[in-house]
């Protein structure tokens, strides 16, 4: 079933936040945010973006607080990249997508609207642009968040049991 998402990402940025680091808050568990978490390694974790701009759009981001990629130790840095070409590996198995768009936030200038570092994956599709979105303002999402975190998590497990950690 195709359905309309409001993008409406303002009401996120100048509504109540929980107190504390929002990525911070969805490694420990806390009940004060929504968690739509996909994976975890040692030292880094996968959620889908709660304001998605494709199916599948994910967050990588280490668990430790940091802002600064130049930050991260070389061990980090290493289990990084691994997990970001796992998420990849994760993506092409269950969207398919024709490309990607992979990028770090660093600063609230840049677009970081979370302070703690984290990089987007954004699986892109032919023919993407529709009449939704030229004409309201809105993108068609043709797959409900929801049935993207069970696809993409059973995806991690399968993908992560088959490669050194």
């Amino acid at each position: 079933m195709d359905y309309f998402f409001n993008f409406d990402k303002m009401t996120y940025l100048t509504g109540k936040r929980p107190d504390g680091c929002i990525l911070c808050l969805v490694r420990d568990g806390s009940q004060d945010v929504e968690s739509l978490l996909v994976y975890q390694s040692g030292s880094w974790m996968v959620s889908l973006n709660l304001y998605p701009y494709n199916p599948g759009h994910l967050l990588v981001f280490p668990k430790r607080h940091v802002c600064d990629l130049r930050k991260l130790d070389d061990d980090e840095r290493a289990e990084g990249d691994r997990v970001t070409r796992l998420c990849l590996d994760a993506l092409d198995r269950t969207h398919r997508p024709a490309g990607y768009n992979l990028g770090w936030n660093m600063g609230l200038v840049a677009g970081a609207s979370i302070e703690h570092l984290h990089q987007h994956i954004i699986p892109r599709y032919p023919s993407e642009i529709g009449i939704a979105e030229l004409m309201a303002g809105k993108r068609v999402l043709v797959q409900d968040p929801r049935h993207t975190l069970d696809l993409l998590r059973d995806a991690f497990r399968e993908l992560d049991g088959r490669q050194d950690a």
